[in-house]
């Protein structure tokens, strides 16, 4: 099957949490992904770790925050674009870009300083995507 070719930066939908039109950088330098998060809070619960995530992810709304609660899959440690390591919740959700579904690992951070609040990094890139640096927003949104 043909990849689908992603400009550098993207929108994207996230099936699985009420998160539509998300802007993301398309990040072949990055292995992981990362989500941009207010603040997060972990829980153990019966079944076992959650995290409870607020974003604000709309920035001509950022008084409107979403509240997530998500099963942690582990607790990993990220070196940072600062090159800081740090350790960090990592969650599973569907993510559709264009015409295809997918199921991505993200962690989660802060990255109120960073220009994009969402990373797409290679995992979540390969095998179905390749990556036209020169372009921005290859995929249209699904009416």
């Amino acid at each position: 099957m043909p990849r689908l070719v992603l400009g550098w930066k993207e929108y994207i939908d996230f099936v699985d949490w009420p998160l539509r039109h998300v802007k993301a950088k398309i990040d072949t330098g990055a292995r992981t992904s990362a989500l941009d998060v207010l603040s997060y809070e972990l829980n153990e619960t019966a079944a076992g770790l959650t995290t409870t995530l607020r974003l604000a992810l709309d920035s001509r709304r950022p008084d409107h925050v979403e509240e997530i609660v998500t099963p942690v899959l582990k607790m990993v440690v990220v070196r940072n674009s600062s090159g800081i390591c740090e350790q960090r919740p990592l969650v599973e959700t569907t993510l559709r870009l264009g015409p295809i579904l997918k199921r991505v690992r993200l962690t989660i951070t802060n990255r109120a300083n960073m220009r994009f609040r969402m990373i797409l990094g290679r995992k979540a890139l390969e095998e179905d995507f390749l990556v036209d640096v020169g372009k921005k927003y290859l995929l249209r949104r699904k009416k």
